[in-house]
C-alpha cells in the first residue's frame, strides 16, 4: 500500500512540475520569471486581507527591535511584491531582496503606497548569498513564503544571522 502511495505522489508531483520542465526545455523560463511578479502583485492584495489578523500578529513585535537612537533597519529576504510593507511599524527602513529582477516595478508600487516606511536599497540577489549587505547592520531579518524556494536554507539562515546586527536578544 505505501508503495502505491509512494508512486502515487511521485506521479503528482512530477505532472505539476511538468509545465516548469517544459518551459526550460523550450527556453521560456525567462517569460515567467516576467509573468510571475505580475501575478504575484495581483494576488497580493486578497492575500493582504485574508491574512490581515495573522500578518498583524507575526509583524506586532518588530517595533521592539528598535535600536536606541531609535530607528529600526529591516531586511526582507524575497520581498517579492512588497505585501509585508503594511505590516512593519512607522518609519521603519527596509532593504528589499528578491533574486528576480523583474519584481521591481511592482516593488516600486508598494513601496508608493506605503509611505510610512523609507526604502534604502532594492537589491536583486537570493537569500543564499546577500553579500552586499554589510556584517551586523540590520536589526530584524524578515523571510516569509521563501524557505520553500531556495536553494540552501542553511545558507539562508546562515546570511541572516551574519547581518543581524544583535542576535543573542532573538
Amino acid at each position: 500500500m505505501q508503495c502505491c502511495l509512494m508512486k502515487f505522489c511521485r506521479l503528482v508531483c512530477l505532472a505539476l512540475s511538468t509545465p516548469f520542465y517544459l518551459l526550460q526545455f523550450f527556453g521560456l523560463r525567462g517569460m515567467y520569471k516576467r509573468l510571475f511578479p505580475f501575478l504575484a502583485y495581483s494576488i497580493t492584495f486578497s492575500y493582504n486581507d485574508k491574512m490581515h489578523e495573522l500578518k498583524r500578529e507575526l509583524f506586532r513585535n518588530l517595533a521592539r527591535f528598535t535600536n536606541a537612537d531609535g530607528t529600526l533597519r529591516l531586511l526582507e529576504i524575497g520581498c517579492g511584491s512588497g505585501a509585508n510593507f503594511r505590516f512593519y511599524p512607522n518609519g521603519c527602513t527596509v532593504i528589499c531582496t528578491d533574486p528576480n529582477p523583474h519584481m521591481e516595478p511592482y516593488l516600486r508600487m508598494s513601496m508608493d503606497v506605503n509611505k510610512h516606511l523609507s526604502y534604502e536599497e532594492i537589491l536583486v540577489l537570493s537569500g543564499e548569498d546577500l553579500r552586499e549587505v554589510q556584517d551586523e547592520s540590520v536589526d530584524v531579518v524578515v523571510c516569509t513564503l521563501v524557505l520553500c524556494s531556495v536553494n540552501n536554507v542553511e545558507n539562508v539562515l546562515q546570511e541572516a544571522r551574519r547581518v543581524l546586527r544583535n542576535v543573542s536578544c532573538i
